[in-house]
């Protein structure tokens, strides 16, 4: 049987110590990029500060029909129609957002849960959990739209 000595023991308790901080660094990664439930992902979310609306990009249709045939989109089409959005879905709304009575005179211009429409680039462009989602300003939106699934930008 080998006898441990001082040195070897610390060695030991520093590798242990190393070895959980590694774990415990590997297990925010995964809850951050993958392995997390949907209430860890919705806690990720920014929130949005001042004036501005954190909005998400809704999923865009991945067919279309040419004829009696449905063809699947190509990655680059998606992205650049993803980029070129005009309806957006209010997440969350800042603590300013329509604040101002003077300038808006009749109340909000959109709440939470709303689809509205914006110019396309608009906000601050951000990719969570491979979904994106934009923050715009309060003075972004153009209108509250009931059903998104009929617009097309032109």
């Amino acid at each position: 049987m080998s006898s441990i000595n001082l040195a070897q023991a610390l060695d030991l308790s520093d590798m242990a110590v190393r070895v959980k901080k590694e774990a415990k660094e590997e297990a925010e990664v995964r809850a951050i990029v993958g392995d997390a439930t949907e209430v860890e992902r919705a806690a990720q979310l920014p929130r949005p500060s001042g004036y501005r609306i954190l909005c998400a990009v809704p999923e865009i249709e991945k067919t279309f029909k040419v004829g009696d045939f449905e063809l699947e989109k190509p990655d680059e089409t998606m992205k650049v129609e993803e980029a070129l959005t005009t309806v957006l879905f209010v997440v969350a709304l800042g603590p300013d957002c329509y604040t101002d009575k003077s300038r808006y005179p009749s109340g909000p211009w959109c709440k939470q849960g709303d689809f509205v429409l914006v110019r396309p680039h608009a906000g601050s462009k951000l990719i969570i959990h491979g979904r994106e989602f934009r923050m715009i300003n309060e003075d972004t939106v153009e209108g509250i739209v009931d059903d998104p699934r009929g617009i097309k930008r032109k």
